[in-house]
């Protein structure tokens, strides 16, 4: 497998890039559709909710987490999550104007 050569490419092509494969998981979808869903944090109902095994929701809230989509509290034994407002605001500058492109009407293919 080849390096990846994100330095060729702008700081804003590397964000979008970053942020969709991070959202490009239905799992990461899921849980965050249940974040914004639900309107507060939540406590280890995931498993039941999205139906894979503990660790697998764990992987995924990890990735969330790591790009700072999400974030998380300790709470006893448990780790209590809910999305991260101002990380997800900056996402969606980031991306909106990507995604709002229009076709240009022209006959191609």
């Amino acid at each position: 497998m080849g390096i990846s050569k994100t330095d060729i490419f702008s700081e804003e092509q590397n964000a979008i890039a970053t942020y969709a494969k991070v959202i490009g998981h239905p799992a990461r979808v899921a849980i965050l559709q249940h974040l914004f869903h639900i309107n507060t944090c939540v406590c280890g109902d995931l498993v039941l909710e999205i139906g894979l095994a503990q660790a697998t929701i764990s992987q995924h809230l990890r990735e969330l987490k790591q790009l700072g989509l999400i974030k998380g509290n300790v709470e006893g034994t448990s780790v209590c999550y809910c999305i991260h407002k101002e990380n997800w605001l900056k996402m969606k500058k980031t991306m909106m104007p990507f995604l709002d492109q229009d076709i240009p009407s022209q006959d191609c293919c």
